[in-house]
């Protein structure tokens, strides 16, 4: 890492820009050889194998043209169709096409009456009113047949339409003969160039028109890929935004086409996608809501898909192992905000154990396997500060976050205090921050440690921190003293397989999430087998320094976003309230639990309003249900007890009455009464989300940045 906190996908950036090749990790003492790199992949094809030239082109040009309505939260917008709020009443087909066809004889019967005289002469009257009586007593039969036979005309209409709509033939018609039908619809024609995506009107109208023009080539060339044009419409914001010149981007786009503004690794995809994404809205599609009367009419069969404006809320996955989390939940959010991070728009942070199944090692710039000696990056204890006060703070949070009391006022202040004595000291005398052990050792009251950083303050006449290196020195061996569990908790990270990691005199290339103001994408393998307690104190560390650092960003145009595979053990007072105060700095959290027994009981409902996001898996405890059905609240709802008595005929034309009905509805002739009332109603209950949440589904409530929510939806993680 430079000064500035720049990263390329293969090594450090410097200040001008150019490229730096990493320094290879030290095996650490005691055996470990480096594996060799593994060798370079071919370069992709450009179209899939037999496919046309032109084919690739077209594809692009037809996803570019697809609209996206806007939609409520959550809803997978491309090609999205809106629904309406309420579900419209739906009629048995059996009593549909039953009441069609009586009304027909109704109506039938009514015009035979008219027509053969049974019910008077009066329907001729408005014709005798309206019409002179040349017409009617007119011998030529022309007339007589536009008279006379256009008038019955209208009156058969008149009477068909009327027992149409008893009888609903209009449902009829759009139920069951407009679907058969119905043709293929024609291709949608191409919009105009002012309404064109493809022809880049916002650039024109900006005054980059050259660079329109060879976005435009490329599109129908097939050259280009979605995520070219996210990166190059990030580019242009940049432009009009004023923080990059209008010459410069036009000059780059006609020269390069689609691969200018490049992301500083120089990729253009990843390797490989695993979920659906639609970077023109920057979603991922991670199932399909069920069509279940708990949802919603309006979300019934959409897609469910996230994007920054719902994960800038933050989302808690709570669910057994072998329920989905990684596979349909962190990995398809991962995969979408590395895609987004090429394009220019995200900087990511996923963080897990080896293997965990995270992506492939090409999908990130940097990849700190931390307790593996082939490892290129390291991992900054201190996250790239140079305030001992700051990384005190910082440090403190990730040993002894999760020993403090488990109440949301609670903090590690005297820890901060105790870690400052010390940090603050010998930054001053050193110019940097001690190592594991040099700190470890510091923390125990080691005589020779102490006693040579005294004279090197002594000496140098740093009055200020000998007065913090003296008060540290009283504490020693006082009861409550908290040096003591400091140093055992900084011992776990002072092991034989750490020996070579957390390096402090710069030989090693230590990664610092300082560098959140880049378009980073950065995974970090935790060493959880052997070394559990370890992983929980870097997902800590990690945790706490991305919380900092993301709301300590000058630049807050890209968003940020820390993955927390398991989040078991850190969850700390002072790891919520930082989660609480990310919204407003355009950043965001994904952690999942396997249960909430792994947070402590004071912490769950603080967490659980923490975060906008809130899912379910299947496999929920009853107990962890209760905590969500709480959070999620209840709802108003309108209850009908509807009660059915038997009606039974004694007359033979009342059984005849009652055997008709009987063949029109399909249900026995009863007589209901129905009683409707306002009752309050879980959303969800414990019971139903331990039980009735189906394998492979969750229960999903989101917010979004602005406010707008979505309530719980149940999802089909599989679709």
């Amino acid at each position: 890492m430079t000064s500035d906190g720049t990263y390329d996908a293969r090594g450090t950036y410097d200040a001008r820009g150019t490229h730096a090749t990493p320094v290879p990790r030290q095996a650490p003492p005691g055996g470990g050889t480096a594996h060799p790199p593994p060798p370079a992949l071919p370069p992709r094809p450009a179209r899939a194998p037999g496919a046309a030239p032109g084919q690739a082109g077209e594809e692009f040009l037809a996803w570019l043209r697809t609209p996206r309505p806007k939609a409520a939260p959550g809803v997978w917008r491309y090609g999205h169709t809106p629904r309406p709020e309420q579900e419209p009443e739906t009629v048995p087909t059996r009593q549909l096409l039953t009441g069609a066809g009586i009304a027909f004889l109704v109506g039938w019967l009514i015009w035979s009456l008219l027509y053969n005289g049974y019910l008077g002469s009066w329907w001729i009257v408005p014709l005798e009113l309206f019409t002179p009586d040349s017409w009617r007593t007119s011998d030529s039969q022309l007339v007589n047949l536009l008279v006379w036979d256009g008038y019955t005309l209208l009156v058969v209409l008149a009477i068909m339409i009327g027992v149409g709509k008893v009888g609903r033939w209009g449902e009829i018609w759009r139920r069951f003969v407009a679907p058969r039908l119905r043709r293929p619809q024609p291709q949608e024609p191409v919009p105009v160039p002012e309404e064109d995506p493809a022809q880049w009107p916002k650039l024109r109208a900006g005054g980059a028109g050259p660079a329109a023009d060879r976005l435009a080539a490329d599109a129908r060339a097939g050259l280009m890929k979605d995520i070219d044009a996210a990166r190059i419409a990030r580019a242009w914001r940049s432009v009009r935004s004023g923080n990059s010149p209008l010459a410069a981007f036009t000059d780059a786009v006609a020269r390069d086409g689609a691969a200018a503004c490049p992301h500083p690794s120089g990729d253009r995809d990843l390797p490989a996608r695993a979920a659906r994404h639609d970077l023109a809205t920057a979603q991922v599609r991670l199932g399909t809501t069920v069509d279940d009367p708990r949802n919603p009419y309006a979300y019934r069969g959409t897609g469910l898909a996230l994007g920054p404006d719902l994960i800038g809320t933050s989302l808690l996955a709570v669910g057994p192992a072998g329920s989905g989390k990684t596979g349909s939940v962190v990995w398809p959010i991962a995969e979408a905000l590395c895609l987004q991070a090429l394009a220019g728009r995200a900087a990511v942070v996923v963080v897990g154990a080896a293997g965990a199944g995270l992506g492939p090692v090409d999908d990130y710039d940097v990849v700190v396997r931390v307790g593996q000696p082939d490892s290129v990056y390291d991992l900054d204890l201190y996250g790239g500060t140079t305030d001992p006060d700051e990384a005190a703070a910082v440090l403190a949070e990730a040993l002894v976050g999760d020993l403090v009391d488990p109440h949301l006022g609670a903090d590690t202040r005297r820890s901060t205090t105790v870690l400052a004595q010390l940090l603050g000291p010998y930054h001053a005398v050193h110019g940097r921050f001690p190592s594991v052990p040099e700190l470890r050792a510091l923390l125990d009251g080691v005589p020779e440690p102490l006693g040579a950083l005294r004279t090197a303050l002594q000496e140098s006449g740093h009055e200020v921190m000998l007065r913090e290196l003296d008060a540290r020195e009283r504490q020693l061996g006082h009861p409550g003293d908290l040096g003591a569990t400091l140093a055992d908790r900084i011992a776990l990270l002072d092991r034989p397989a750490f020996a070579a990691f957390f390096d402090t005199s710069g030989r090693s290339t230590p990664f610092s999430l300082r560098a959140l103001d880049h378009p980073v994408r950065v995974r970090v393998d935790l060493p959880e087998r052997g070394h559990a307690d370890a992983s929980r104190i870097l997902a800590r560390l990690v945790l706490a320094q991305f919380t900092a650092s993301a709301a300590a960003r000058e630049d807050r145009s890209l968003f940020a976003c820390l993955v927390l595979d398991d989040a078991t053990g850190t969850v700390t007072p002072e790891s919520v309230r930082r989660v609480q105060r990310l919204r407003s700095a355009n950043a965001g959290v994904v952690m999942t639990l396997r249960t909430l027994d792994d947070v402590p009981r004071p912490l769950r409902s603080p967490l659980l309003g923490a975060v906008g996001c809130r899912m379910a898996l299947s496999g929920l405890t009853p107990w962890d249900g209760q905590d969500f059905a709480e959070v999620w609240g209840k709802e108003w709802i309108e209850a009908r007890d509807v009660t059915d008595r038997q009606i039974i005929a004694e007359t033979p034309a009342g059984k005849a009455l009652h055997i008709l009905r009987r063949v029109i509805t399909g249900h026995a002739p009863t007589a209901r009464a129905v009683t409707v009332r306002q009752v309050e109603r879980e959303r969800w209950s414990a019971s139903e989300l331990a039980h009735a949440v189906p394998p492979g589904h969750a229960v999903l409530s989101l917010t979004d940045v602005r406010g707008e929510h979505a309530p719980p939806l149940l999802v089909d993680l599989r679709g």
